[in-house]
């Protein structure tokens, strides 16, 4: 295994995805670790202060984890189809209780400064960035401070970017993933293609170690990345029902209803490119809704956490990949350790 990679003491070379928005909690990354792989927490959506009391916890357990942020990659909303969007939401809120009309055209960066200068005060071992590059400096300062540096990339051309930068690692992410791809180009889907395929192609123009995510789900899928040239795999879906994850009742009730083969590529929740699975929700709004993150992201969210709190699974995120089918109501180490069992 690379040294970037046994530098966080794995034993197993598996770990556990950052999902953003509750489902990654403290006691995931932990497990993750006690299984003999690490975990990675998920700073994004949450303020600077709440990240580090999860940093607190996390490190209160002695264990080798990872951090991973939104880099600024805005893609600006056009102001006419954002209120074009919002107009045809409001019947969907309505049902919920939820008035869109007074929320503005957001722009934020999700407080990636503060978040940046929390991880230089008080270095962790793996920082991973996704959505953006960030810039050279920062990832300088990072590596100074002791930390590995890490880039999500969908194409090889992605890699080269984030090899020039210099980064000490690439999380290459097939379209398979679950959640927001980490597309550099979120003006355009992702290209679906097996993701052996994916890490061979990497692996071709850069020689940083990649870590391969997306479908991985079963012993087999991580024994073929590893074979075509991934040093580890980072797996987030089929986590999403162990007794760790923080997904909502609904989210985790609908995984166990939805028969094969029903997730969609969608922008409809976000603005940005997501696979979730299909809903009332993605059905009527996936083919109008315009590019515009983080924008739609602000739009949705009370709407989104209405639908939730209602235990409405047909206006609600359901971000999944597509080998949901294969998560399991089970510790989380037990899932990490079966799909390591052969290797």
């Amino acid at each position: 295994m690379a040294d970037t990679i046994s530098a966080l003491g794995l034993s197993i070379p598996v770990l556990a995805a950052p999902m953003a928005g509750g489902p990654t909690t403290p006691r995931l990354v932990i497990a993750a670790a006690e299984a003999g792989g690490a975990g990675v927490l998920a700073g994004g959506y949450k303020s600077a202060e709440a990240l580090a009391a999860q940093l607190g916890e996390v490190r209160a357990a002695g264990v080798p984890f990872g951090v991973n942020l939104f880099a600024p990659n805005p893609v600006p909303v056009d102001p006419g189809e954002y209120d074009r969007y919002r107009n045809a939401l409001q019947p969907e809120a309505d049902r919920l209780g939820v008035d869109l009309t007074g929320i503005p055209v957001t722009e934020d960066d999700d407080a990636w400064r503060d978040k940046v200068d929390l991880l230089l005060a008080d270095p962790v071992p793996l920082a991973t960035f996704t959505f953006g590059l960030p810039d050279r400096a920062v990832i300088r300062a990072l590596r100074a401070a002791g930390t590995v540096t890490g880039q999500t990339v969908t194409t090889a051309a992605e890699a080269e970017q984030a090899t020039a930068a210099g980064v000490d690692l690439l999380v290459v992410q097939g379209a398979a993933a679950g959640g927001h791809s980490g597309t550099l180009s979120p003006d355009r889907l992702p290209v679906e293609k097996p993701l052996a395929d994916l890490v061979r192609e990497v692996a071709g123009v850069t020689r940083l170690p990649i870590v391969a995510a997306g479908g991985l789900t079963r012993g087999g899928d991580v024994a073929d990345v590893l074979h075509a040239g991934a040093v580890a795999v980072m797996v987030g879906t089929v986590l999403l029902l162990a007794g760790e994850s923080g997904a909502s009742a609904t989210h985790r009730a609908a995984l166990g209803q939805a028969g094969p083969g029903q997730t969609v590529l969608t922008r409809a929740f976000t603005g940005r490119p997501a696979r979730a699975l299909r809903n009332a929700f993605t059905d009527r709004f996936t083919a109008t809704a315009p590019a515009g993150y983080p924008a739609l992201h602000h739009l949705t969210s009370p709407l989104r956490k209405a639908a939730a709190a209602a235990g409405d699974a047909d206006r609600l995120h359901l971000w999944a990949g597509t080998g949901y089918p294969d998560a399991t109501a089970e510790p989380a180490a037990d899932i990490l350790r079966r799909l390591s069992a052969r290797l």
